[in-house]
């Protein structure tokens, strides 16, 4: 007798920085979604799909969930609680070396009335004493919200192959969404834009990085099997494209080599990366702007 199929979706929420980015790589055995220590670093649902022998988890990475005034950032929250009821299951995060905090509180209350079943998954148990995470794993035990609660370290690959069983536990029987090499829906262009942009956050500061957007105008392959890729980076002000473009031009030629690197291992190509700098003023305010950079799909 066959082993029946089982697929489903299941999307990762949480207030930022608590891994949801990790974790989606981490599931995935490789690289979907731009990682990074600054919070609000993903700002688009990314959809990832891990195949496995008799199952499709259909993971989607949202944007943590906060409080902000910034049109920005408020779509981007909306991105992520339009997920909720197309969903099968919600894996909800929290950061063991943070406790529960006020941020949690906000993404536990855009939570009221879903009915959705959830997971709460304590990542980064790393990080905290056995004692610390017992006793928060008891706290939020007493919330009576989640089917499950599940500690978990995504950066060190700690059970993650629990939480991957628990997940399959809860999807239904269904059908193969998805061909087998496909590992994630988002186009190509917008991918190469967020690996640029992840080293924009490796390498600036303060507000440069957030006030940062980045479009992919071009890419093709020459004659010489060289892919030519042209980019462009947004900023809101003049000063912010000075930092960007650096003394010399040195710190657009950093962001451009790391991001080449990258790019070459996953094309397995030579790349010529070209790179523009734009001031939109204000374009994080803008919904238009915010549109056509791509972002709240």
């Amino acid at each position: 007798m066959t082993e029946s199929f089982k697929s489903g979706y299941a999307s990762i929420i949480g207030r930022p920085n608590v891994g949801k980015s990790t974790l989606l790589n981490c599931l995935l055995m490789q690289k979907v979604a731009v990682i990074s220590n600054r919070p609000q670093t993903t700002r688009n649902k990314i959809t990832g799909v891990l195949h496995l022998p008799n199952a499709q988890i259909i993971l989607v990475d949202t944007p943590g969930i906060h409080q902000s005034e910034r049109t920005l950032n408020e779509m981007m929250v909306r991105t992520s609680i339009s997920t909720f009821s197309d969903v099968d299951l919600i894996l909800v995060m929290l950061s063991a070396d943070a406790g529960f905090c006020a941020e949690d509180e906000f993404v536990l209350n855009s939570l009221r009335g879903v009915k959705t079943k959830k997971i709460l998954v304590i990542n980064k148990v790393d990080l905290v004493e056995k004692s610390s995470l017992l006793s928060l794993m008891d706290e939020m035990n007493r919330k009576s919200l989640f089917e499950e609660i599940i500690p978990i370290s995504a950066l060190k690959e700690d059970g993650v192959d629990a939480l991957k069983d628990l997940v399959l536990n809860y999807l239904p029987e269904g059908p193969e969404y998805f061909p087998k090499d496909m590992v994630t829906d988002c186009p190509e262009t917008f991918l190469f834009g967020e690996i640029i942009r992840e080293k924009i956050l490796k390498l600036t500061r303060f507000e440069v990085p957030h006030a940062v957007a980045v479009m992919v105008d071009d890419m093709q392959e020459q004659d010489n099997g060289v892919v030519r890729i042209d980019a462009t980076i947004y900023t809101e002000k003049d000063s912010q494209k000075k930092i960007l473009i650096g003394q010399g031009g040195s710190m657009l030629k950093s962001i451009g080599r790391l991001a080449r690197q990258e790019l070459e291992k996953r094309l397995d190509a030579k790349i010529f990366l070209k790179l523009f700098v734009k001031v939109k003023a204000n374009w994080r305010d803008q919904r238009r702007s915010i549109q056509e950079f791509g972002y709240t799909q």
